[in-house]
């Protein structure tokens, strides 16, 4: 189908042109072609450009004129030329467009119009020419011109010195260099080796770094390196150099060069979107984040003791900017933390706000639902604790790139505000980052304790829920609603006209199973092995894991704050049996993991400590047992003159261990005489006569008559015995 004004181009070699449609007069249309000098309307049947579309020899095509001009973008003499044209076009048009069409005839009226407006005839063609070709609108009559110049242009170089004059010192004719291409990439250089770095040079000492680079002699001068700048006529100027830079300035490379990667990323990355393009209703994507407040609290049990800065942890809803769980406390930021702050998002709000003696209806505070997708920063939500929240309650967890709060706006926008008001109102915040000489610690301000400062938090919390939010993207059913941006109230406009994405947690046990880390046990047979304490459960006494099952790990479920239990789940994941403490780590109920291992490394410490005293003890006991060996070694050879075989040292075992027992026995029998009593007198000894001698010594004596004798001898001399 042909339409008027459209700009249609053969595919064929032989008819490989353009063409503008300027008339449609059935059955015959008029065109002009596109890439002529003068060109004027030619006569063709419709039906035959119709088959020839058929056939897609001929296809439209997009209009290569279209543009869109501004006549306050236009010099005043572009302007009059055209209109002064456009009224030469305009009249002979209208007046004599059938003229104009037909070839017979359209030399006469193109003669006639150039004696009206006093011009020739070539010039009335070029113009109706353009009128034809440029789409038949008053600024197809625009002068080429437009687009003389060097405009955004680089100018190729001759040995002439380009660009404007020098204004001062050009008298002797010296204008400078011209920035050739060889020059250029010096410049290049110099940005890339000098600016472009985490040292922040400006473009004034990157210039002098060129200078020294490329347009500099060296000398020695005391044997110090120094540079002989040239001559200006033979460098190029500042005013070059900052000229080309602008002219090539890549800011996003700057950035990320002179800055960082992430520097660009939280504060120069372009906003084109919001966070709203990522949500589709309440619940569909939850924020969290914690930070410490910028307040010193004191304790609950004595006010005169400053207790430090509270952690709070916050998670708020994208969709609606609605806080939906809060944890102010201490612990963390860390999975703990963490931890209650995604129980609290579950919990009834009215009965949470009651324990804390602020009343309120749920309609204040509706929130206690699970999300779809929750955003939080690395570090506590990854990891396997985590998993119960992925595996079992279908949530997806979703990780910021590391120094990425920006990517957390929502959150942390609410952190801002929340502890801009505390420091407004409360005692011992945070007020100066740096305290001049003689200022008050601000810290012996503090005063209130933890119960207290939670309390404000909720009252922040109930304020933000209920205040309007500026900036926010109102849908078209919300503004026909007329609904103010507030977080209840979008809220619930989003939970009537959204998708539903918000969960109802029926077994908040079974939720918080899933919120508590997990950890590897192992079963032996001393019990239950974790983190070197020892558990057992009734389960596992009736099934008598601790003699078919063992050294097998299992998963368990533990409470880092009380290590009394641990849980050990089961695979439907609603169900678990806990296990409780063995007697002989009873000492650490109640306890902390922090608590039991510090414990740990004090004894470890402890032991680190003694390690080389034990040390010394080893070796002087090793020396002394080396002694006693060599000593008896010496002695043995000394009473061994090797006139006794083997057999004879073998043989006598039993008569020499009595005997030495007999020895033993006198050496460790109880005395209890006093030790100045009077003793009895040894037994005299009669001496036999000389024939009983005779006959005694007549008598052959064994080895082991011998050896008895001599222990006795001994024995006498021992006790005092002549």
């Amino acid at each position: 189908m042909i339409y008027f004004n459209h700009v249609y181009q053969y595919i064929n070699i032989e008819k490989n042109n353009r063409f503008r449609v300027v008339e449609l007069n059935s059955p015959y249309a008029y065109i002009v072609d596109l890439d002529s000098d003068t060109s004027m309307p030619k006569q063709v049947e419709i039906s035959v450009l119709d088959i020839e579309i058929m056939a897609e020899t001929l296809l439209p095509i997009p209009d290569p004129y279209a543009r869109n001009y501004d006549d306050r973008n236009l010099s005043f003499t572009i302007v009059k030329k055209r209109d002064s044209e456009w009224d030469i076009v305009s009249y002979g048009w209208n007046t004599y467009r059938s003229e104009l069409l037909t070839k017979q005839k359209r030399e006469a009226i193109i003669e006639q119009l150039a004696a009206q407006h006093n011009t020739n005839k070539l010039k009335i063609k070029r113009i109706f020419t353009r009128f034809w070709q440029r789409g038949l609108v008053k600024n197809a009559l625009l002068p080429d011109y437009i687009y003389s110049g060097g405009k955004g242009k680089t100018r190729v170089l001759t040995d002439v010195k380009v660009g404007r004059p020098r204004k001062y010192g050009s008298q002797d004719g010296n204008q400078g260099i011209n920035i050739t291409e060889e020059v250029k990439l010096q410049f290049f250089h110099v940005i890339k080796k000098y600016y472009r770095q985490k040292e922040k040079q400006s473009l004034a000492d990157t210039y002098d770094l060129l200078l020294r680079d490329f347009y500099s002699d060296v000398y020695y001068e005391n044997s110090v390196k120094k540079f002989k700048v040239w001559d200006r006529t033979r460098i190029p100027t500042y005013h070059q150099f900052y000229y080309w830079y602008n002219k090539n300035k890549d800011d996003k490379a700057d950035i990320l060069f002179r800055e960082s990667t992430k520097y660009f990323e939280s504060n120069k990355r372009p906003l084109l979107s919001n966070s709203l393009s990522e949500v589709d209703g309440p619940g569909a994507r939850y924020q969290v984040d914690a930070t410490i407040a910028d307040i010193y609290l004191v304790s609950s049990f004595d006010r005169s003791l400053i207790i430090g800065r509270p952690v709070v942890y916050g998670v708020i809803d994208v969709y609606s900017r609605m806080v939906t769980g809060i944890y102010v406390g201490l612990e963390g930021p860390s999975w703990v933390g963490a931890m209650m702050a995604l129980d609290n998002m579950i919990t009834d709000k009215v009965e949470y706000c009651s324990k804390y003696e602020i009343p309120i209806n749920e309609t204040q505070w509706p929130a206690k639902h699970l999300p779809d997708i929750i955003l939080a920063d690395r570090g506590e939500f990854e990891g396997y604790a985590v998993e119960g929240l992925i595996n079992n309650l279908r949530i997806k967890i979703e990780n910021t790139s590391a120094y990425r709060g920006d990517l957390k706006g929502i959150i942390e926008r609410h952190f801002r505000t929340m502890n801009g008001r505390i420091k407004r109102t409360s005692p011992g915040t945070i007020q100066k980052e740096f305290r001049q000489r003689g200022d008050r610690d601000y810290r012996l301000d503090a005063t209130l304790n933890l119960k207290e400062f939670t309390k404000i938090v909720i009252h922040i919390v109930l304020e933000h829920n209920q205040t309007i939010i500026e900036k926010y993207p109102l849908e078209k059913g919300m503004i026909t609603s007329g609904l103010t941006a507030t977080p209840i109230h979008l809220w619930n406009w989003g939970k009537e006209n959204k998708k539903g994405r918000l969960q109802i947690v029926t077994d908040p046990n079974v939720y918080r199973l899933n919120l508590l880390p997990k950890g590897n046990a192992r079963i032996t047979r001393a019990g239950i092995k974790f983190k070197g304490l020892s558990y057992s459960s009734d389960k596992a006494i009736q099934e008598q894991w601790y003699l078919k099952v063992k050294n097998k790990s299992i998963e368990i479920a533990y409470d880092p704050r009380d290590v009394s239990q641990i849980y050990i789940l089961h695979q439907n994941g609603r169900t678990y049996d806990m296990c409780y403490l063995l007697a002989k780590n009873e000492e650490y109920k109640g306890d902390a993991l922090e608590e039991v291992e510090f414990y740990r490394e004090l004894l470890q410490e402890a032991k680190l400590a003694d390690q080389a005293k034990q040390s010394e003890v080893t070796i002087n006991t090793d020396i002394a047992i080396s002694t006693i060996i060599r000593q008896a070694e010496s002695e043995k050879k000394q009473d061994d003159n090797g006139l006794l075989s083997k057999a004879s040292k073998l043989k006598g075992i039993r008569v020499n261990r009595k005997a030495e027992k007999e020895l033993q026995r006198s050496r460790e029998k109880f005395d209890l005489l006093p030790k100045n009593s009077i003793r009895e007198k040894p037994a005299e000894v009669i001496k036999l006569s000389k024939r009983v001698q005779a006959d005694e010594q007549s008598v052959p004596r064994s080895n082991n008559a011998r050896l008895m004798e001599k222990l006795k001898k001994k024995r006498d001399e021992q006790f005092g015995k002549r």
